[in-house]
């Protein structure tokens, strides 16, 4: 997980100064005073970025199960107030410098990673791809180039190389006590499909970076949250090996992605998009009737 102050100083020099002091191996060692506010809580990497007299910190921290947002944001505060006894003049105008970056489509969350990377694979049969999705592997090659890689680049998206990522990544979340409004950096998504063993069958995978998800806090301790991640068999802490059960409910994320990505382009490639919402929109006068 990741937070970013930032701070200004009296001049481009001395912001340069704390850049360079950080950058430089010898003064970095992981810190002691973010186990002071979570045992969990450990500092893993740092990246500078100076703007004129401002200089942002993004820090990369470990987090156990917790998603860990406001474990780090503790964490962070601390080293703020422990660096000022060495740069005395430092300004800290924002605990959150938005270098972070939360709750925005950003390209150093999709080059950095934030939360949990996760890479899905399947390959699919090209007799299930022509018996159930009613297509085939060439046409849902193109369709996938053509829309989710091609047509998003038209529309200079961030991290939207997806047919629709977002709505799967949204549903878990509220199932799961997530913060929803994160499945906007958490649906960063390319969703990639390619023609194997001599054409006949259909590799697909989906690539999330910054899937920011957690087992234990927030919204994960109502009730029908709970119930859903004990379902899932993540439930909790895992005290043998701290963060593996977020790690898991982030490969469940990707694995529920790429289903539907598989789905909903199978759907477009076999023109069956828009008749299927005819049918099964609840607004339809008939869904009485589709009901029964």
């Amino acid at each position: 997980m990741t937070r970013a102050p930032v701070m200004h100083f009296g001049s481009a020099k001395r912001a340069a100064e704390l850049k360079f002091y950080l950058d430089s191996s010898e003064n970095f060692k992981p810190s002691p005073l973010f186990l002071t506010c979570c045992r969990f809580a450990g500092l893993q990497s740092l990246k500078c970025a100076i703007a004129g007299k401002n200089l942002y910190l993004r820090f990369s921290c470990s987090t156990g199960d917790a998603m860990g947002m406001n474990m780090v944001l503790k964490g962070v505060q601390n080293v703020m107030d422990f660096r000022q006894t060495d740069f005395p003049d430092i300004d800290v105008m924002g605990i959150s410098g938005n270098f972070c970056s939360d709750k925005k489509p950003t390209a150093v969350n999709r080059i950095e990673g934030k939360g949990k990377s996760v890479v899905c694979e399947a390959v699919i049969k090209g007799n299930v791809v022509r018996r159930v999705l009613k297509t085939s592997v060439e046409a849902l090659v193109k369709v996938n180039m053509l829309k989710n890689l091609t047509g998003s680049a038209m529309a200079r998206a961030l991290g939207g190389f997806n047919a629709h990522a977002s709505n799967i990544v949204t549903a878990i979340y509220i199932a799961t006590g997530q913060d929803p409004a994160q499945n906007v950096e958490s649906s960063h998504c390319i969703t990639m499909m390619e023609a194997v063993d001599d054409g006949k069958d259909l590799h697909v995978s989906v690539t999330m970076p910054s899937i920011e998800v957690g087992t234990v806090g927030g919204g994960t301790q109502l009730a029908s949250q709970s119930a859903c991640l004990n379902l899932l068999e993540v439930k909790g802490a895992n005290r043998e090996a701290p963060g593996s059960n977020s790690w898991l409910l982030a490969t469940v994320v990707a694995g529920s992605v790429l289903a539907r990505e598989l789905s909903l382009t199978s759907a477009l490639t076999a023109g069956q998009l828009v008749k299927s919402h005819m049918r099964y929109n609840r607004s339809n006068n008939d869904v009485s009737k589709v009901s029964s």
